[in-house]
């Protein structure tokens, strides 16, 4: 079980979830961009929320015993909140975020009664048989910003989702740099085989969205 690194400056952001609960989501005052919790990532996680997902009346989830796998996760707030809401949830990134996904985990657990949810390392472009068979979801928040990890996410979305998988993408669209290519190269590379719906505001919570931030269904095409 993970324990806080003393040599590790954290800092405390809390997610109030519709039924009232909080989650504290600890986050790196110094690291990489996975170390803290991004816009994106709370829009999909309140978008898990909505009603058309969650009846407040019978207490039912559609997201209740799925099996998710969220991709890049960083702090974990998405898989987290999916697992709060009943899912069956592997929440993965790269070797040095598992100390910090870990103690999430452990600081949110006693939020979860029905659902689970594990940290696993996951290299985009390796090898994915631990995670099969395929998911009901994949979870993607602000996973587009690097050009060199674009190829290798594509494969892994090609090998990790089966045809009955919902891959649900959020990401914030960034207009300076090279962000704008980075985009169009990965959506070029992935519709080749998905086909892409776009979720529009009136579907998305009413006061956790932005125009600048989109959230996708991806699902693979019918050949």
């Amino acid at each position: 079980m993970a324990t806080e690194d003393s040599s590790v400056d954290y800092f405390v952001r809390e997610i109030e979830k519709n039924d009232g609960s909080v989650l504290r989501m600890y986050q790196c005052s110094k690291g990489d961009v996975g170390c803290v919790v991004w816009d994106a990532a709370i829009v999909l996680s309140k978008y898990l929320e909505t009603e058309q997902f969650c009846s407040t009346q019978s207490g039912n989830s559609t997201w209740s015993s799925k099996k998710m796998i969220e991709l890049g996760a960083g702090t974990g707030l998405v898989g987290l909140v999916a697992a709060t809401l009943g899912a069956n949830v592997t929440v993965t990134d790269l070797e040095d975020l598992q100390p910090l996904l870990q103690l999430n985990i452990r600081k949110n657990e006693h939020l979860i009664s029905t659902g689970s949810v594990a940290a696993k390392v996951l290299k985009w472009g390796g090898n994915v048989e631990d995670f099969l068979p395929h998911p009901h979801y994949i979870l993607m928040a602000d996973c587009i910003y690097y050009e060199q990890s674009v190829v290798p996410l594509v494969e892994t979305l090609k090998v990790l989702a089966g045809p009955e998988t919902c891959i649900i993408c959020c990401y914030e669209q960034r207009t300076v740099g090279v962000n704008p290519e980075i985009e169009n190269r990965f959506f070029e590379l992935l519709l080749q085989d998905f086909q892409s719906e776009d979720i529009p505001p009136e579907k998305q919570d009413p006061e956790f969205n932005s125009p600048d931030i989109h959230i996708l269904h991806l699902r693979r095409r019918v050949s």
